[in-house]
């Protein structure tokens, strides 16, 4: 299975191994990043490996998806983000290799990881035999970002977040009906798993960070074996580099091994009603197009 994590006692032996420090390994581990990616469309593959403050390196990839608008991508650097926030890799990104330069929307991003301006980053394809690192701050050298906006108590991606959320007393929403008419042949294993992938999705909704709109939410896949994968929304201070919750559930899905995206088979949406940010329709497109059997079941919070 392709990793996606290496814990910190592997990275400090590997890293031994070789003669280097754990900072000194992290090149060397792009080219396995960017074998993760999925780039069907530009056929570019990215790859970004980040030293999370608990020790353990983090995996990146970019992931693209046919037939819908280009900003459904995930980049590498979000990929990133993504898998460190959701396996409580600590609150700063210390060290990042990555394939290529950050695009502008990676390096908005990145933006919302406290002290990220002193993140060290070196760039593998960079022409000098041995590239050397240097503060983020040097690529993005006036940064537009949480704390012009928000105050600094406030949590930023890599922090604890708890947004005392609840799910209103009602049904499931669905295209197509209720619960018992899911149409994919899953019923049955939605049915039985169906308490757990509303948790999952609320608990993902608790923790997004959404300190711009308001509009917290989550989202629960599960496979055809019953597992259930979870992601969170991430917002950034300039709004379109946000990180949708079922892009962030993919990522879970992807970094948990889970294959193709035909085998998600179910899916939960948890989020505020009649907000001004809303995810159910793009949620919707985006599984209709990588899962077409999928159902998507919506429940609300307050």
């Amino acid at each position: 299975m392709a990793k996606y994590i290496i814990s910190a006692s592997e990275a400090q032996s590997m890293a031994k191994s070789r003669g280097l420090t754990v900072p000194q390994l992290l090149p060397s581990l792009v080219k396995s990043a960017q074998a993760l990616a999925r780039p069907p469309i530009s056929n570019f593959h990215v790859g970004a490996v980040g030293l999370s403050s608990d020790g353990r390196i983090f995996f990146g990839a970019n992931v693209e998806f046919p037939g819908l608008p280009l900003h459904h991508s995930i980049h590498a650097e979000q990929f990133l983000i993504t898998n460190l926030a959701a396996h409580g890799g600590g609150p700063r990104l210390l060290y990042m290799a990555v394939s290529a330069a950050p695009c502008g929307h990676c390096r908005q991003f990145l933006q919302e990881v406290r002290g990220v301006s002193d993140t060290q980053i070196v760039i593998t394809d960079e022409p000098q035999e041995n590239p050397d690192y240097r503060p983020i701050s040097s690529i993005l050298p006036n940064p537009f970002g949480p704390y012009d906006l928000l105050d600094q108590e406030m949590p930023l991606i890599l922090e604890k977040h708890d947004n005392q959320l609840c799910l209103k007393d009602q049904p499931f929403l669905t295209q197509n009906g209720n619960l018992t008419n899911l149409s994919n042949g899953y019923a049955e294993l939605a049915i039985k798993n169906e308490e757990n992938l509303k948790n999952k999705a609320l608990e993902a909704a608790r923790e997004s960070h959404a300190p711009y709109s308001g509009c917290p939410s989550g989202v629960a896949l599960m496979d055809c074996e019953g597992k259930v994968y979870k992601g969170s929304y991430m917002e950034s201070a300039a709004y379109n580099p946000s990180m949708m919750p079922v892009q962030a559930a993919v990522v879970a899905y992807m970094a948990a091994g889970g294959g193709g995206y035909e085998r998600i088979v179910a899916a939960v949406l948890v989020e505020k009603e009649g907000v001004s940010v809303r995810q159910e329709a793009t949620a919707r497109l985006m599984l209709n197009h990588v899962s077409p059997k999928c159902e998507l079941r919506v429940v609300h919070c307050v």
